[in-house]
C-alpha cells in the first residue's frame, strides 16, 4: 500500500491552518479580480472546517480590486495614490469574499495590520484574542497589511512574512502559500524546462545553496524569497509550511487528497 505523501499528512493532522493567497492568485490576466477562485476557495474551506479545521485566511488583492474599480488609476505609480487605490480596494476585496463564504454559510471578520502591530506587546495579544474569538465562533478571519498607511517604516513589505506572523502568533499548525508556482525549483520552471521541484525541505540554508532566486511577480510583492523567509520563521516554532499553486482547480482538495504539487517546509 502507498504511503501518503508529507504534504497529505501535514494537512490532514493540521487543526488550526493559515492560508495565504497571493496577488497573481487573485488577479485574472487582465488584472481584475478572480471572483470564481474566491467563490471555489471558500468551498473549499467550508469542507476542511466541517472536518473539524480552523482556518485563517491572509489575502492580498487591495491593489488588483482597486484597479478592477477604477481602472483609470491603474497606472499611478504615485505613493499617495497607491495607497488610496488600496483603500479602495480592500472594501471591494472584503466584499467580495463575504459573498464568497456567505454563499456556503459562513461570516468573515477583516483584520488590517502594520508592523507595530506584532512588535507592541498589548497589541499582538488583542490581535490573537481576537482571531481566537472569531474562529472559535466559526469565523474567517481575513487578514491583509493595511497598505493605505503603511510605510517603508511601519510596513511588514509583503503577506509571505505577513501571514508567517500570523502563524506564530495563533499557535497555527500548518501555513499554506498559495502562488502561481507548484512550489520552490532548483531554478525557474518558466524559463529552464531542466528545473527540478523540490518536494520537501529540512534545511533552508542548504537549500539557498542547491536554488536560484529569482525577483517578484508582476502583481505581488514577494516572490521565492519572501516565502524562504517565511518558512524560517514558521519552521523554528514547530509550524510547517506548504508552497503549492493557488490557480490549480481544487487545490486544498486535491493537497489533502494527495493529487497536487507542492514543496513542504519540515518544522524544525
Amino acid at each position: 500500500m502507498q504511503k501518503d505523501s508529507p504534504i497529505k499528512n501535514a494537512l490532514l493532522n493540521a487543526r488550526k491552518i493559515v492560508i495565504k493567497i497571493g496577488s497573481n492568485t487573485l488577479a485574472k490576466a487582465d488584472g481584475t479580480q478572480n471572483t470564481d477562485f474566491m467563490h471555489d476557495f471558500a468551498r473549499q474551506c467550508k469542507s476542511l472546517i466541517e472536518k473539524g479545521k480552523q482556518i485563517v485566511v491572509v489575502s492580498s488583492g487591495a491593489q488588483v480590486s482597486g484597479v478592477s474599480t477604477l481602472k483609470e488609476w491603474a497606472r499611478k505609480k504615485d505613493v499617495h495614490f497607491r495607497q488610496a487605490l488600496a483603500a479602495i480596494g480592500q472594501v471591494e476585496l472584503m466584499a467580495q469574499w463575504r459573498k464568497a463564504f456567505g454563499d456556503f454559510g459562513l461570516h468573515i471578520g477583516q483584520l488590517l495590520f502594520t508592523k507595530d502591530d506584532f512588535e507592541d506587546n498589548h497589541r499582538s495579544l488583542n490581535i490573537r484574542n481576537t482571531i481566537f474569538t472569531l474562529v472559535d465562533e466559526g469565523a474567517v478571519p481575513i487578514i491583509n497589511e493595511n497598505d493605505s498607511v503603511s510605510t517603508d517604516e511601519f510596513a511588514i513589505g509583503d503577506n509571505d512574512n505577513l501571514s508567517a506572523l500570523t502563524a506564530i502568533l495563533w499557535s497555527a499548525d500548518l501555513l499554506i502559500l498559495f502562488s502561481d508556482i507548484d512550489g520552490i525549483y532548483t531554478d525557474n520552471p518558466k524559463t529552464n524546462p531542466n528545473a527540478l521541484l523540490v518536494e520537501t525541505v529540512s534545511n533552508i540554508d542548504e537549500l539557498r545553496k542547491k536554488i536560484k532566486i529569482g525577483g517578484t511577480n508582476d502583481f505581488g510583492t514577494g516572490g521565492i524569497e519572501t516565502k524562504i523567509q517565511a518558512a524560517q520563521k514558521t519552521t523554528i516554532y514547530g509550524i510547517p509550511l506548504i508552497l503549492a499553486n493557488g490557480s490549480r482547480e481544487n487545490v486544498l482538495d486535491e493537497l489533502a487528497s494527495d493529487n497536487a504539487l507542492g514543496t513542504l517546509f519540515l518544522a524544525e
